[in-house]
């Protein structure tokens, strides 16, 4: 039985241990295909895989579940799963997987705070200047405490819930969340409001993004929603590119009503040379790297091997986002005997 890993150039870089823990279910190929690959071409280059460790892209849309015939499980190694098609995955039987919040909890959110300080504070524009030998310059990062501001936690699950632990103790921030899927009486934790989308835009001093990427949500930010920000907002994204609209962003930049931006995520990874994000000195993006921490990566690569080994033993993975698969005829036409 072969397993492919398409397009993650982690899953295994760390953890030897667990490549070999794979070996021993099968043959293991590495594929690197175009993230704009069409459903039919991904489809010949999984030919023969059972099961798929898979990235962010490509997208697995409906000519590709059509097309395949014999993949089982594709497993997401992340938590995002927006470019799995998963009606279609349903309807022809392959169950998809991914990592449980928990085990990107810490690095995701320990790298959106990173984010916030760096906004505040302008260490790697100072970082740059002293490279550049040009330290009389400092006098240009004069910055802003953290302390005492009011951050509003766009998406209060694992990730967000966690960020506002790390500010609300470690900075006394005054922290405001809006999550439509949390009701009021469930917010226990001192000093976090739970507020209204509207009420979340106008009082926040930083806001920070820790929700999925749904079509309710694409473009969450938009130029309704800057009009409404205080001027000079630190905005944070650490979830999906998707949730804010960049031309949109843009503008508020040349404006001034965005004093700074963290992303480790944008909506078309990777970023083109030519994204005028990238001519702003006050925009600082790194490369999709919030869950790149080694402790991260080995709880979700140990994840990704411990659904394959539980289909094979009939047994239903955990994590598991489509579970009416399991009762499917299709499932059962492509079992694995």
């Amino acid at each position: 039985m072969k397993i492919g890993i398409v397009n993650s150039s982690t899953f295994g870089m760390y953890t030897s241990d667990l490549m070999k823990r794979l070996g021993r279910i099968g043959g293991i190929e590495r594929i690197r295909v175009n993230k704009n690959i069409k459903g039919e071409e991904l489809a010949e280059k999984t030919k023969g895989i059972r099961f798929i460790i898979a990235s962010v892209t490509p997208k697995y849309n409906e000519e590709f579940f059509k097309l395949n015939k014999e993949t089982v499980l594709i497993c997401r190694h992340g938590l995002g799963y927006n470019n799995i098609d998963i009606e279609a995955a349903t309807r022809y039987g392959v169950m998809v997987t991914r990592v449980p919040g928990k085990d990107e909890r810490d690095s995701v959110a320990e790298l959106a705070v990173t984010l916030i300080l760096n906004c505040l504070r302008k260490t790697i524009s100072a970082n740059q200047v002293v490279r550049k030998g040009e330290w009389k310059e400092r006098a240009k990062f004069v910055g802003w405490e953290l302390r005492k501001k009011s951050v509003g936690i766009i998406g209060y699950g694992n990730i967000g819930k966690r960020v506002g632990e790390i500010l609300k103790n470690g900075f006394e921030v005054d922290i405001l969340v809006y999550d439509p899927n949390i009701l009021p009486e469930n917010i226990k934790e001192k000093g976090v409001n739970l507020v209204t989308f509207e009420e979340l835009l106008r009082k926040s001093d930083i806001i920070t993004l820790h929700a999925s990427l749904t079509s309710e949500n694409y473009h969450l930010l938009g130029a309704k929603e800057f009009a409404l920000m205080k001027k000079g907002v630190i905005i944070v994204n650490a979830a999906r590119g998707g949730l804010i609209g960049e031309k949109e962003l843009v503008k508020a930049l040349e404006s001034g009503k965005v004093r700074a931006v963290g992303l480790d995520v944008i909506e078309n990874e990777p970023i083109e040379s030519n994204n005028p994000l990238l001519s702003f000195e006050n925009v600082y993006i790194v490369p999709h790297i919030a869950a790149y921490t080694r402790e991260a990566m080995r709880r979700m690569d140990e994840k990704m091997v411990e659904d394959i080994e539980k289909v094979i033993k009939g047994e239903v993975p955990g994590e598991i986002i489509n579970p009416r698969v399991t009762q499917s005829s299709q499932a059962r036409s492509r079992n694995l005997q």
